[in-house]
């Protein structure tokens, strides 16, 4: 009988996080100012605690993590690696599928792992209030719950079009003790101007990370939280991929290719970092990033820097962006919505060292529907765009007789986004390819900064 659970003991929950930018055959570019100057750490403290700053800024290739925090990583650390053999069986491949199913945190996401990091060490700092965004509100969830159990009141800005289509986010954040607020809104600037242009903005998460860091830079009780695209995020979230390493060794396999869905890049950064470890030192491994084309970053957006947010608050970077002014259809993949990319996996995809594709909505669906009916874990629609990768990978494999081992992660469970599942099985899901025109017109308002590259 083969194998179908991979698990591993407390004890082999990592000691460490995995830095990449000790592995990275560049520098990551520094972020710049308004005036397009490179900026210092110092410029970060009026919104991050000084221990985040230190990982964000580190070239160290190993951080490593309190016992505070493995402690609560041991309520769903290690998290389960899975051989798909039912999955295999329908398609018939001759392919080897692995996922690792990060949907057993209490959150149901992989984002608990980077968010009971930043509370605890905000906790350690003497901060006792953070102002966070969430778009489809994996994140925003993660964060109410790491807030409760280091007593930190968390204020959430979720986008407007996940805060209609999600209820029930919203009511785990609130039952956690978080407080959630539809953006755009009227709480900040930010959100006034938006909508002052646009009395219907269904929102982006770019604008939602504009209201929580006008909010944390005015209020002196209160830090920023972010739930992708920094470095010290993307740190935090290689406990899945470094798991997942010791899970290939205990059944003497390795990936030939290794997929994540990517939006700012904290999930597929998490899974696949550790494994570029082994492609820098030699070892032939593919890592691809999966996208919506309706919000098609990495495969159509521009290599330059720009603001991580729609006001322009926040600092420079060095990324693919779709440009911040960027409003992405109403897709329910809300965790995917977002203009920009992580400046580290965005520099990995410029120079060659990880791919990037763009799947339609529909074939996501389709391709979660037979992963459920197969392995019976209903994926998160942003999850579905990995399996769909996943899928196609396997697919390929039957037409040529490869015998290739495929490895994804399951970033989270879609028991909260059966409404959109119910919209596929009814035929009133529709793909939302993002034109090129309002692409171009976003993209012409690029800062005008020397670095800029396209």
């Amino acid at each position: 009988m083969q194998q179908v659970k991979i698990l591993l003991e407390e004890s082999d929950i990592p000691e460490h996080w995995y830095n990449v930018v000790a592995d990275m055959p560049n520098p990551p570019a520094p972020p710049l100012g308004p005036d397009g100057n490179p900026i210092g750490p110092e410029a970060l403290a009026a919104i991050f605690p000084a221990p985040l700053i230190e990982q964000e800024v580190s070239r160290a290739r190993w951080i490593p993590v309190p016992e505070p925090v493995r402690e609560i990583y041991r309520q769903w650390r290690p998290s389960p690696m899975y051989r798909a053999l039912r999955l295999e069986e329908a398609l018939g491949t001759p392919a080897r599928i692995y996922y690792k199913y990060e949907g057993v945190s209490a959150a149901g996401s992989h984002k608990p792992n980077t968010s009971v990091a930043q509370a605890y060490f905000n906790h350690i700092s003497g901060v006792h209030r953070l102002a966070t965004e969430t778009g489809a509100g994996q994140w925003g969830s993660a964060l109410a719950m790491a807030g409760r159990m280091f007593g930190i009141e968390i204020r959430v800005y979720m986008v407007k079009v996940s805060y209609e289509q999600k209820p029930f986010r919203r009511s785990m954040m609130e039952t956690w003790g978080a407080e959630v607020i539809a953006s755009p809104s009227t709480r900040t600037k930010s959100g006034r101007d938006v909508l002052e242009r646009d009395a219907n903005s269904p929102g982006s998460l770019g604008i939602a990370i504009s209201e929580a860091v006008e909010e944390a830079a005015g209020r002196k009780d209160t830090n920023y939280a972010l739930g992708s695209v920094l470095n010290h995020v993307l740190l935090h979230q290689t406990v899945i991929g470094l798991e997942a390493k010791k899970q290939f060794a205990k059944v003497d396999d390795y990936p030939d290719v290794v997929i994540a869905c990517c939006g700012g890049g904290s999930n597929f950064g998490g899974t696949a970092f550790p494994f570029f470890a082994d492609k820098a030192s030699g070892r032939a491994v593919r890592l691809v990033a999966v996208e919506p084309e309706s919000c098609p970053t990495l495969t159509r957006g521009h290599y330059a820097y720009d603001s991580g947010d729609a006001a322009g608050l926040t600092p420079l970077m060095l990324m693919y962006t779709l440009g911040r002014n960027f409003i992405p259809p109403r897709i329910h993949a809300g965790g995917l919505r977002y203009h920009g990319d992580s400046p580290l996996v965005s520099q990995l995809c410029h120079e060659g060292a990880v791919e990037a594709i763009a799947v339609p909505q529909r074939a996501t669906f389709e391709a979660g529907l037979i992963f459920a009916r197969t392995e019976g874990i209903i994926p998160a629609p942003e999850t579905n765009h990995a399996i769909r990768a996943a899928i196609d990978e396997a697919l390929a494999c039957k037409r040529t007789g490869e015998r290739k081992t495929i490895f994804f992660t399951l970033s989270g469970h879609g028991h909260f986004d059966m409404a959109a599942y119910d919209r596929y099985l009814s035929g009133q899901l529709e793909d939302s390819p993002y034109p090129d025109e309002a692409i171009k017109a976003s993209l012409a308002e690029l800062p005008k900064v020397a670095a800029r590259s396209s």
